[in-house]
């Protein structure tokens, strides 16, 4: 009894400390979990093992950086040009717009393409721009390797690219029930106030695109992964400074407002909690429970993201549980996929979303009106990562 409530304490505190702060959240549920469980010897010793991996510091640093580099194309106005050259079909433009930005880790990032939305006119209603930019600013992210995907693939001990193949057919999915409910009946081109500049279309396409290809390719030959994901990280953010042509002092205000030792802080905070999970007899505990895999990654999933509003979070609780309930060698590529998914579908409608509550706001939408429009598309994804899981896991 004492193992499962320190387990039902730590997951507390993780989900109400998450609304301020995610980095403090899973440090306070990791030290809470080990002081019911190990002893102060067992725990310190978890929690040095952890911060001493260099994998782990390799891969949080990676992390901290890719802010920087959203932030830079921001002000140095490279966002901006990119955003005014995409001279296409107004459905085009409103599905392309929000999931060019949610490429960019920025805090409050669907304030961002919010406004561009409302160029494609007035004839469009407040929740349905609302649902269109929450709905597209999330589905090129949900198989971007620089975004929430690489530490929760990390995490599941499985390779990133590996991962993102098994996710395209989900990606296939949502883009078309996004296009069929949100975007089917949008009809006409956008303005086209100025010629096109194919220049500042390409340059910030580039930048965005360099380190992900550098990862790919330095991993590929054999580089340490960690280490190859950190020169194409550092050789994108040089490429914006230059580009952008950024002074020092414009990277102090970039650094000071993107926060960047706060990303370093919650990948710490994933392995820490994590390890600590796995050092407690909470995992035993909960490999004795006859539940299925999909109950599991997909109805806990969606309730957790829900909860939380987040995705690292839900991931960060349901990978332990599921390898003490059915084993590392049933964490397949296939069973992270279905769980992400299932994951970010909850994630995408959550009340404490911050896109979520901020596209409200700006579109002065109502959070019912919004459901609205995204819960039968969401059910409907949802619907088939349920059966995908019962046929092919």
């Amino acid at each position: 009894m004492l193992i499962w409530l320190s387990f039902i304490i730590a997951l507390a505190l993780i989900m109400m400390i998450a609304r301020k702060s995610l980095w403090i959240a899973l440090l306070v549920g990791a030290v809470a979990l080990g002081i019911f469980n190990l002893s102060w010897k067992e725990l310190i010793t978890v929690m040095a093992d952890t911060i001493s991996q260099p994998d782990i510091l390799l891969l949080a640093l990676a992390v901290g950086l890719i802010p920087l580099i959203g932030g830079s194309l921001q002000i140095t106005g490279l966002l901006a040009d990119l955003v005014d050259n995409l001279q296409v079909k107004r459905k085009v433009f409103l599905a392309l717009s929000p999931a060019l930005m949610g490429l960019l880790p920025i805090p409050g990032g669907a304030l961002l393409s919010a406004p561009m939305l409302n160029k494609a006119g007035d004839d469009i209603s407040r929740e349905h721009y609302a649902a269109i930019n929450v709905w597209f600013r999330h589905i090129l992210i949900l198989i971007y390797p620089l975004g929430g995907l690489l530490p929760c693939s990390k995490m599941a001990g499985l390779n990133l690219y590996t991962v993102i193949l098994y996710l395209l057919p989900a990606f296939a999915l949502l883009f078309i029930l996004g296009y069929f409910f949100f975007l089917s009946d949008i009809k006409g081109d956008m303005p086209k106030p100025n010629k096109l500049n194919l220049k500042k279309l390409l340059v910030p396409l580039f930048i965005v695109l360099t380190a992900p290809i550098i990862h790919l390719i330095l991993s590929g030959n054999g580089m340490m992964n960690e280490i190859a994901l950190l020169i194409g990280i550092v050789i994108s953010l040089l490429l914006t400074i230059i580009f952008g042509k950024l002074k020092p002092s414009g990277m102090k205000k970039v650094f000071l407002q993107m926060k960047p030792w706060k990303y370093f802080l919650i990948i710490i905070g994933i392995f820490l909690f994590l390890h600590v999970f796995q050092a407690s007899p909470v995992s035993e505990e909960i490999s004795k429970i006859a539940f299925s895999k999909s109950f599991l990654i997909i109805v806990v999933g969606v309730l957790l993201s829900l909860a939380t509003g987040r995705v690292q979070i839900p991931i960060s609780i349901l990978i332990p549980i599921f390898l003490a309930a059915f084993g590392a060698n049933a964490l397949t590529p296939l069973a992270f996929a279905i769980m992400y998914v299932a994951v970010y579908l909850g994630y995408m409608i959550s009340p404490v979303h911050p896109c979520v509550v901020v596209s409200l706001e700006y579109f002065g939408a109502t959070y019912k009106e919004f459901v609205g429009k995204l819960l039968l598309p969401g059910f409907i994804g949802l619907l088939f990562c349920y059966l995908a899981a019962l046929i092919l896991l």
